[in-house]
């Protein structure tokens, strides 16, 4: 009996083959079974043969939140009283956006360094995310932008961002 089955890929939307013997996974469909055996695997029937989504139903983003005393939540990993008003914060963010000057690795470097979000350990990736996940106006600019680009200044209920479309 084969260790292999059918799974569906969270981040792609894609199936792929997991062995949950060795956990080892795959795109491509074991060398050492038949296009038979492959059909007749667990999950072979509800994965495979289905068509790819006609558009992405979600985006991957990072963004760089600078926040203000108005802001939902007013403290962050660097500080815990943030009292700088919404005006200053987009100031601080105009400059990160002068030094990005479009480049996605400036970008995942300042926000590591100044982002006022947990996701500044990763370089500011949120990784994917669907509609109604994020806030409104967030939500809005990531999908709004072509993947590699860089948004404007973006005020939300969290501060003020800027974002990345990455995927």
């Amino acid at each position: 009996m084969s260790a292999w089955e059918v799974r569906l890929s969270s981040s792609k939307g894609l199936p792929y083959f997991f062995n949950t013997e060795t956990k080892q996974s795959s795109w491509d469909p074991p060398p050492n079974l038949s296009e038979e055996q492959v059909r007749q695997l667990p999950g072979a029937k509800e994965y495979l043969g289905k068509p790819p989504p006609v558009k992405p139903s979600q985006v991957r983003a990072s963004h760089l939140l600078v926040k203000h005393r108005g802001s939902r939540r007013p403290s962050s990993w660097k500080e815990e009283n943030i009292t700088r008003t919404k005006e200053e914060a987009i100031e601080i963010l105009r400059g990160y956006q002068a030094q990005i000057d479009g480049s996605p690795a400036k970008f995942a470097e300042l926000a590591s360094l100044h982002s006022d979000c947990s996701s500044h350990s990763n370089g500011g990736d949120l990784g994917w995310f669907g509609r109604g996940q994020m806030q409104k106006p967030f939500e809005d600019a990531a999908y709004g932008l072509e993947v590699g680009k860089i948004s404007d200044v973006i005020s939300s209920d969290s501060g003020v961002h800027l974002v990345l479309r990455t995927g």
